[in-house]
C-alpha cells in the first residue's frame, strides 16, 4: 500500500520503519528532515508538506508532539485535508485531546476519508519491538481495515468508541502512569537511603505484586542515572495538562494527578523537557537536598 507518514521522532521512526519493513510504499515529512533518513534510506519518498504525503498516500499516518501540531497537520492551510488525491484514511497516534480528535473526524468526513485517533502506550521500547498498546476511536469499518498495519506495530489493540474514544482511553493510561512514576522514584530513593542496592531491589520487587512496565523498564535507567528520552518530560506534562483539563470539565478531582503534574513541571524547570520521563527522580532528589 502506499501509505504516509508524518512524524519520525523517537517513536514514529521505529513505527513507520515496521510499515516500511512489511513492503508498504511510504512517503514521509518531519519538521526535521535528518530524523527520517533512516526511512529515506529504506526507500521512502521525501514530502515537503503534510498535504504532499496525503497527496501521494491512500492511508495517512501520523505521531507529533502537541494537539496545536496536530491541528496544524490536519488542518492547517498546508494540512493533510487541504490536499487533493488518493488519501482516504487518517490516522492520528498523536496522544491530543479528544475533542480534536471529533473535529479532525467531522472535518474528513465532509472529504468522505475515514478518521481514527489511535494513542499509543510503551515508549521506545514499544515501539522499537513493535509491541505497543494501541488505543483507537473511529468507526469499526475503518478500524477493520487499519488494523492488519496496526498490528505491524502493536501487540495490543483495541477499538475503544467513536472518534475521540482513543484519547480518553490514553488519559486514562496516562494517569495510572503518573501514579506508577512517583512510586518508582519514590521506591528507589528509600532503598538508595538504607544502602541498599538500587537494581536487586527492582529485581525482587518488579516480579512481585509491585511488578510494573515503569520499574522493570525505566527503573534500570533511573540506577544508572540515563535520562535518554524513551518518551519525553515535556510531552508527558502535555498530555498530564490534557487530563486535567478533561476532568475539571467533568467536576472530578484528581489530586494525585495534579500532585504529578506539578513535579513534573519542576523538572522541566530544571532543564529536563527534553530528558525522558524517568528524570522524575531528579525533583524528589532536589525536594530532599540531593
Amino acid at each position: 500500500m502506499k501509505i504516509g507518514w508524518i512524524g519520525t521522532g523517537v517513536m514514529g521512526a521505529s513505527m513507520a520503519g515496521h510499515l516500511q519493513a512489511a513492503g508498504h510504499e511510504l512517503a514521509v515529512f518531519n519538521r526535521t528532515r535528518a530524523k527520517a533518513d533512516a526511512l529515506l534510506a529504506g526507500g521512502a519518498a521525501w514530502c515537503d508538506t503534510p498535504a504532499a504525503v496525503a497527496a501521494n498516500s491512500e492511508i495517512v499516518f501520523s505521531i507529533v508532539g502537541f494537539p496545536r501540531d496536530v491541528e496544524d497537520t490536519y488542518l492547517g492551510d498546508d494540512g493533510v485535508l487541504a490536499a487533493d488525491g488518493p488519501c482516504r484514511i487518517i490516522v492520528d497516534m498523536t496522544t491530543s485531546q479528544p475533542s480534536l480528535a471529533v473535529k479532525i473526524g467531522k472535518a474528513a468526513a465532509a472529504k468522505n476519508i475515514g478518521s481514527l485517533d489511535a494513542p499509543v502506550s510503551g515508549g521506545d521500547i514499544g515501539a522499537k519491538n513493535a509491541a505497543l498498546a494501541i488505543m483507537v476511536g473511529g468507526e469499526q469499518a475503518v478500524f477493520d481495515e487499519i488494523q492488519p498495519l496496526f498490528e505491524l506495530m502493536g501487540k495490543n489493540i483495541a477499538l475503544m468508541g467513536g472518534c475521540g474514544a482513543g484519547q480518553h482511553t490514553k488519559m486514562c493510561n496516562q494517569i495510572l502512569i503518573s501514579g506508577t512514576m512517583i512510586g518508582v522514584c519514590e521506591s528507589l530513593m528509600y532503598g538508595s537511603a538504607v544502602g541498599l542496592d538500587q537494581q536487586a531491589v527492582i529485581d525482587v520487587i518488579g516480579s512481585g505484586a509491585a511488578s510494573s512496565w515503569a520499574i522493570n523498564n525505566l527503573g534500570p535507567r533511573i540506577v544508572q542515572e540515563d535520562y535518554d528520552p524513551g518518551f519525553y518530560v515535556e510531552h508527558f506534562i502535555k498530555d498530564m495538562g490534557i487530563a486535567l483539563e478533561e476532568a475539571a470539565a467533568l467536576d472530578l478531582a484528581l489530586p494525585g494527578l495534579a500532585m504529578v503534574h506539578q513535579l513534573y513541571t519542576a523538572v522541566k524547570a530544571q532543564g529536563h523537557g527534553r530528558d525522558g520521563t524517568q528524570a522524575l527522580i531528579l525533583a524528589l532528589k532536589a525536594l530532599n537536598g540531593g
